[in-house]
């Protein structure tokens, strides 16, 4: 018969946390690296503290899976 195979349930997570971290790196240069200077309040936002509320809602979302 067939097995069902028992994933991990955080393997989304792991892949967001991937795409985050690679656009961050393409953000932070362009910012940094290429002269595209923003203002610091939104290198700020859109580095750190946007990235860090969308991972921690979606972990807790798939934590809360059962």
């Amino acid at each position: 018969m067939t097995e069902s195979v028992r994933r991990n349930r955080l393997l989304p997570w792991y892949i967001g946390v991937v795409i985050i971290i690679l656009c961050d790196l393409y953000v932070a240069y362009e910012m940094f690296f290429r002269g595209h200077m923003a203002p610091s309040m939104p290198e700020v936002a859109v580095l750190i503290f946007i990235p860090g509320v969308y991972l921690a809602l979606m972990y807790l979302t798939f934590i809360s899976q059962d």
